[in-house]
């Protein structure tokens, strides 16, 4: 099947006949009342990880298949994806009786593949990335007589994805701006052309990551052009090039365009899940993050925006990453390397500066005979104007200071590696602490053995839980243990002794 310029209209009237119906449902505009009260206007969320493939991919794969001849069905029709696309293909694919083909990369997780395998789909892994399994689809395509079926560059799959637009309209006509993710730019460019024709007045805007932003690049150039190099956090729409025809109509249609960091987009996630309790795939959340950052720059008050959860396929591992993250992305926590004097009581000192502020993370080791550098974690409030005041409070103390809340390599890997074997022998002891999480605690902590005994480690991150988990050495004389543990009982938080734990002997003493 050969691409075709369609005006709008001929995609109009391919939506409304759209037969995705026989498949999908008719997902629900939630609203997202806390994130609405927060921001200052109306949001709802387009439920597309509801599909039963939990993504709205099925709609798109669904269209195409099901407009083919007699003959092409019976041929069978193929596809390369390692995620939504292909378990859309394979549903669609069972439910029309056509045999379907998915061609994956080697290293696409065990349960992606088992869930195309289990929605009826014949799976051929090949090749170490998307573009080889892609090249591999299109030669057995070639070779079998098979039909290629694209993942958006294709009207029919346009026509298919636009059928969210439509129900979005039909689910509230009061809408002032929709905001749809991008990848290859099948979705987006579905919506916007189905709400141009219906309601112009509706605002259409696209949504990238900063670091996969193909459509930027292409408007920029005035043609699809293929980037370097692509982030793959939000894999659903890590594509290096947007669709020919995906770009022809987005470039007529789209009203604006929003790029969003990695920890915008966890920071979305975690939006989702406090209003819905659905688990957003990244990309899934990223027309959320993009929604939130169109309306802080434009200060948009009592509007009605809608968005789009595009997808609910994610990897459970990679939600630790999204927990530690989203609170940078809602500026709800900074990040900050400090230098203090290496002397007894400069920890409590410290946390006297910052005042009442919920301290998050704390990593120090001895290594110095005079000066300490610490990493520390501060929630705020009031964002970047508090974290400057923090910052400003600091310096006027006499602490340098550094803000890292923006420091990828920081955030990514040297908070995590921040330690190692003190600098000359200690006669140290190791204990871990649990205390109920409340303002002060911390600062508790501190005040109660930090100013009678050198702090020589610190480890402590609050994970949001009810109470919080110290890791800290002292330096301590044999003479000093029962004064010591004299203390440990006034504190009276749960500890343990962990001068033995291998670990420790082995990476830290």
């Amino acid at each position: 099947m050969t691409l075709t310029k369609q005006t709008g209209a001929d995609y109009l009237r391919q939506i409304l006949r759209a037969p995705v119906y026989e498949v999908a449902v008719v997902t629900p505009l939630q609203d997202m009342p806390r994130l609405s009260e927060r921001i200052g206007n109306q949001v709802q969320l387009k439920r597309e990880d509801r599909q039963p493939v939990h993504s709205f991919k099925l709609r798109g794969a669904y269209n195409m298949v099901s407009n083919l001849s007699e003959s092409q069905k019976s041929a069978g029709v193929i596809a390369a994806s390692a995620g939504n696309h292909a378990q859309g293909m394979a549903l669609s694919g069972t439910k029309l009786g056509v045999k379907t083909t998915i061609v994956m990369p080697n290293t696409t997780p065990d349960i992606k593949v088992d869930a195309v395998r289990g929605f009826g789909g014949q799976v051929i892994l090949h090749g170490n990335n998307f573009d080889e399994a892609k090249a591999e689809a299109q030669r057995l395509a070639a070779q079998h007589g098979y039909t290629f079926v694209p993942p958006f560059d294709h009207p029919l799959v346009i026509a298919g994805q636009g059928t969210i637009g439509m129900e979005m309209l039909q689910q509230n006509g009061h809408l002032d701006c929709i905001f749809v993710p991008v990848g290859g730019g099948g979705l987006a460019a579905g919506v916007a052309v189905l709400v141009k024709q219906l309601m112009p007045d509706v605002k259409v805007i696209a949504v990238e990551p900063e670091d996969s932003s193909c459509l930027k690049a292409a408007l920029d150039a005035g043609e699809p052009v293929v980037l370097d190099q692509i982030s793959m956090f939000a894999d659903g729409v890590a594509v290096k090039q947007i669709g020919h025809e995906t770009f022809r109509l987005c470039q007529e249609y789209i009203d604006g365009h929003v790029s969003v960091s990695s920890d915008e987009i966890c920071s979305a996630v975690k939006d989702i899940f406090e209003d819905t309790r659905a688990i957003a795939e990244p990309s899934g959340a990223l027309a959320l993050a993009g929604l939130k950052k169109y309306a802080e720059v434009n200060q948009l008050r009592d509007k009605k925006l809608g968005t789009i959860l595009s997808g609910a396929n994610t990897n459970f591992h990679g939600l630790r990453y999204i927990s530690e993250r989203s609170e940078l992305g809602e500026k709800r926590e900074g990040l900050l390397a400090v230098t203090i004097p290496e002397r007894q009581g400069a920890f409590f000192e410290f946390c006297n500066l910052i005042g009442g502020r919920a301290v998050t993370e704390f990593n120090y080791r001895f290594g110095d005979e005079s000066l300490a550098n610490i990493f520390v974690g501060v929630r705020l409030q009031d964002g970047q104007e508090e974290l400057d005041s923090i910052i400003q409070d600091l310096r006027d103390g006499g602490y340098p200071v550094v803000d890292l809340s923006d420091d990828e390599m920081a955030k990514l890997h040297i908070r995590y590696m921040i330690g190692g074997r003190p600098s000359k022998p200690l006669q140290e002891r190791l204990y871990s602490f649990e205390f109920p999480e409340y303002p002060g605690a911390l600062l508790n902590f501190l005040s109660t053995l930090g100013t009678h005994w050198n702090i020589s480690l610190f480890n402590y991150r609050n994970h949001g839980a009810d109470y919080g988990r110290v890791l800290c050495g002292f330096e301590l004389q044999e003479s000093d243990l029962a004064r010591f543990s004299a203390h440990l009982r006034e504190l009276g938080y749960q500890c343990k002794d962990e001068t033995d734990n291998p670990s420790y002997q082995f990476f830290l003493s």
